[in-house]
């Protein structure tokens, strides 16, 4: 078998080809991610940490009341030092985990947990 050289340009033509493909494939094939939202804070409770957001997009949510109400526990970012307000315009990212179990009838029971922060 002898060696086959190819000129640069048929090389790097084909390496770009490559990568393009393996792109493609990864945002078809590849996994959903959430997408950032914004929502206005309907109410926060800074003992529990359960914030209710409410907007256009919040039905969109996984998770949200037929009355586009999103309510769940919220996760604070690390540079965040401001507590959210009633009215406060909120970009998030929410979720639907199974984590804590009934103990009557030992299924789980999801709960939304919302990450994010008070836009400034």
């Amino acid at each position: 078998m002898g060696n086959v050289n190819l000129p640069t340009p048929v090389a790097l033509t084909g390496g770009a080809l490559c990568i393009l493909a393996g792109y493609l494939l990864g945002a078809i094939a590849g996994p959903n991610t959430p997408e950032r939202t914004t929502g206005i804070v309907e109410g926060y409770d800074a003992d529990s940490g359960d914030l209710c957001l409410t907007g256009e997009t919040i039905q969109e949510q996984e998770g949200a009341t037929e009355d586009g109400l999103l309510c769940g526990e919220w996760r604070r970012t690390q540079a965040n030092d401001r507590t959210p307000e009633v009215g406060d315009e909120f970009r998030f990212v929410s979720m639907v985990v199974d984590s804590s179990r009934d103990a009557e009838s030992a299924d789980p029971t999801p709960i939304t947990l919302i990450y994010g922060d008070v836009v400034r």
